[in-house]
């Protein structure tokens, strides 16, 4: 079975390398990336099944670099994994057409189910939110 495409995109990459040790026996890694933008231009040039970003990125924001994927009609499933754990910041990322929002501090637990959802047309949102 054909493993599905991850592209990574986080400012930190100790992060990166952590979720990249998480996923790379189910999926196979594309490419990881520190920005938003930059996550665009790697997103364009090796269109992955699943976009895997941070919020808080500098340059551009996984908010914004979400928009403009999803502006630009990318096929890729758009998820978030991030340690923002407010409403309004899951609202603004689903707003984006995003398939998943994931805490990285749940991702052990959440990271895998929630990409093998989104690539079967479903949405993942990790369950402890800030009231």
């Amino acid at each position: 079975m054909k493993k599905a495409r991850i592209l990574l995109a986080d400012d930190h990459p100790a992060m990166r390398d952590k979720v990249a040790d998480l996923l790379g026996d189910a999926f196979q890694i594309v490419a990881s990336v520190a920005d938003g933008k930059a996550a665009m231009k790697a997103a364009t040039l090796l269109s992955p099944d699943v976009v895997l970003m941070d919020i808080s990125m500098p340059i551009m924001n996984g908010i914004e670099a979400a928009e403009r994927l999803v502006q630009s009609r990318t096929q890729a499933k758009i998820l978030f994994l991030t340690v923002h754990d407010y409403p309004d910041f899951l609202k603004a990322a689903l707003a984006t057409g995003a398939a998943g929002y994931i805490l990285k501090s749940q991702m052990a637990t959440d990271l895998i189910p929630a990409i093998r959802k989104a690539l079967a047309g479903n949405r993942f949102i990790s369950r402890s939110f800030s009231k």
